[in-house]
């Protein structure tokens, strides 16, 4: 007995169906690699420098906090990553120093709060920060004593 058209249509349909929906389960690889989000993100904060702080800003229109910085120019990257210090913090691994490179995250400890400050590392043992209310958004110096010796971790973004 021979079996009607429309069921070998429908058998094809079903195998095809079976097929994509197999690869839609694979987990979703990121665009680029995470050095080229980390430069992109760099070149980004970079072109923040200038731009007034304001507590809670993640917007050149309105200013940027610390953290509000580092997530802005990541997504602009094309990277989510958390709003706070404490959840970018927890959402990068750690490198070594002598590792670091352009987009990696500098964390201190600042009025004994841990990890209370972020920047993002630009190269040269330079990094652009968010300082604090009343200054804008600049370039400071890993030599610099201040930084120096309150520079907590240094890490980076990697597969979530």
């Amino acid at each position: 007995m021979r079996l009607p058209t429309s069921v070998y249509q429908l058998l094809a349909i079903s195998i095809a169906i079976a097929i994509l929906t197999g690869c839609s389960s694979a987990p979703a690889q990121p665009k680029y690699s995470y050095s080229v989000y980390g430069e992109r993100a760099a070149a980004y904060a970079q072109k923040m420098v200038g731009t007034h702080y304001h507590y809670g800003g993640n917007r050149p229109s309105e200013g940027f906090d610390c953290s509000g910085l580092i997530q802005y120019s990541y997504n602009l990257a094309g990277l989510k990553v958390p709003r706070n210090t404490k959840y970018q913090f927890r959402s990068t691994r750690y490198v070594p120093s002598n590792q670091l490179r352009r987009g990696d995250l500098l964390f201190f400890n600042q009025q004994g709060k841990r990890y209370s400050h972020v920047g993002i590392y630009i190269g040269n043992g330079k990094f652009v920060h968010a300082p604090s209310t009343g200054k804008r958004v600049r370039v400071s110096s890993l030599k610099n004593r201040y930084w120096k010796r309150s520079l907590a971790s240094t890490r980076r973004f990697e597969a979530f």
